[in-house]
């Protein structure tokens, strides 16, 4: 009986070894494991034997049946890693790698760029870490301006503070460079928000000066207009508003004909019913301004105007919360 057990053990490892797929390996286990095999035969029969013979049958009939069960496992695991290796056709050609895409803030810049190019602006670059008397003084806002207060921003140790605005750059050009000027500056600023769907302590600006002899609030109705038009199309109208800034005078607000339902509409998700879409700000240079760069008011006179690129983007691209600009995320930005 014993030998019979060996022969039985030694027979189902060698024919599971040998099984070629899933299937014949679950009839094998079927075969040599199930209730009526022929291992289970002899240990039912264990019973009917001599007490003398039975502990050998049964520590030699327990060890055949674990040896069978390990083989089962390990041939699965065998079936398992050769089904993942038979599914790569090395015939196929390859893969070519995903392109990358640019981001929907990249696109807009470069956008806006090309179209004031067009208009004759260059682009002036400078820095994020900024000194108040450039974020602040020179643009007419000294510390005790309630103005200050709307642009909370961060303070470094050494006396310095994250620009809460792009208009530093233009104190800067004009700092160095005599009428007449005609820049734009773009990138990122920073303000003390609280962070939610539509704000966020980092967003993106553009900003624009033309400071020559005769320059009037005509030109910079025209300038509006025409990068309007060139950004939401041909049909786009724009509206001015009184407004504020401490920078300028006289000073707007601009807003550009909702270009989603073109008219009031109590259902569209981007105007709101009202028909217009707020932009930005924008102004005649006022002449304390000059004064801080050196430029004579009563020669020269000029207007700026700027634009939160995060906002535009938003109404572009149907985007509902500006956190995704900065969350880096791979679904997000593989949709531009």
């Amino acid at each position: 009986m014993l030998e019979e057990v060996e022969r039985l053990r030694e027979a189902a490892v060698a024919e599971i070894e040998a099984a070629a797929g899933e299937q014949e390996l679950d009839d094998l286990r079927v075969r040599h494991l199930g209730r009526k095999s022929p291992l289970r035969t002899v240990m039912s029969s264990i019973g009917s034997l001599p007490p003398a013979e039975r502990p050998a049958l049964g520590q030699i009939a327990g060890d055949a049946q674990k040896a069978i069960q390990q083989a089962l496992e390990q041939r699965q695991l065998a079936l398992q890693d050769d089904s993942g290796t038979d599914a790569i056709d090395v015939t196929l050609p390859g893969r070519l790698p995903r392109m990358g895409v640019l981001h929907p803030l990249t696109r807009l810049i470069e956008e806006l760029t090309d179209v004031f190019r067009g208009m004759g602006f260059s682009q002036a670059e400078g820095p994020d870490i900024e000194d108040e008397y450039h974020n602040f003084d020179a643009l007419n806002t000294p510390a005790d301006h309630p103005a200050r207060d709307l642009h909370d921003t961060f303070y470094l140790k050494n006396g310095l503070l994250l620009r809460t605005h792009t208009s530093t750059v233009q104190i800067r050009v004009m700092e160095q460079t005599r009428p007449p000027v005609r820049i734009i500056s773009l990138g990122r600023c920073y303000r003390k928000e609280s962070v939610d769907a539509t704000h966020h302590f980092a967003f993106h600006q553009i900003e624009g000066l033309y400071v020559d002899r005769d320059v009037s609030f005509a030109d910079l109705k025209g300038t509006i207009e025409m990068m309007g038009r060139q950004l939401l199309g041909e049909q786009t109208r724009v509206r001015f508003r009184p407004h504020f800034f401490p920078f300028t005078e006289p000073s707007v607000e601009y807003d550009f004909s909702c270009s989603l339902c073109d008219g009031p509409d109590p259902t569209c998700r981007i105007c709101k019913g009202t028909g217009w879409i707020e932009i930005a700000g924008a102004g005649m240079v006022d002449p304390t301004v000059f004064e801080a760069v050196g430029y004579d008011p009563e020669i020269y006179t000029g207007f700026a105007f700027g634009m939160g690129l995060d906002r535009i983007a938003m109404i572009r691209h149907g985007i509902d919360d500006v956190r995704l600009f900065l969350e880096n995320d791979l679904r997000f930005t593989r949709q531009f």
